[in-house]
């Protein structure tokens, strides 16, 4: 199992603290500071469900108002941006979520 985490966000540290809570193990992963590659954040979108747009912080500062809805260009931006990543993400072999 694995978070991606921002120690910033209260809800990034809520899920975090129930991960401890519940005596998982986990690995930790501060994507800010260690960004998810292209192929890492492509993977994890599948797991989801989801597009790059659907899981994209619309207020942060590096927000794509103009581009258009590519996969591959929005997966490229983001990865670039990993603050666009709206988290936490919780990733437990075959299956993700977004824990908010």
């Amino acid at each position: 199992m694995e978070i991606w985490h921002n120690p910033r966000c209260s809800k990034s540290r809520a899920a975090k603290q129930r991960l401890d809570d519940s005596g998982v193990e986990y690995t930790e992963r501060r994507y800010l500071d260690d960004a998810p590659s292209a192929e890492e954040l492509d993977h994890v979108l599948t797991l989801l469900g989801k597009e790059p747009w659907e899981i994209a912080r619309t207020k942060e500062p590096a927000y794509p108002k103009t581009l258009e809805h590519d996969r591959a260009k929005w997966i490229e931006h983001m990865v670039a941006n990993p603050s666009l990543i709206e988290r936490p993400i919780i990733i437990d072999g075959d299956k993700a979520h977004i824990e908010r």
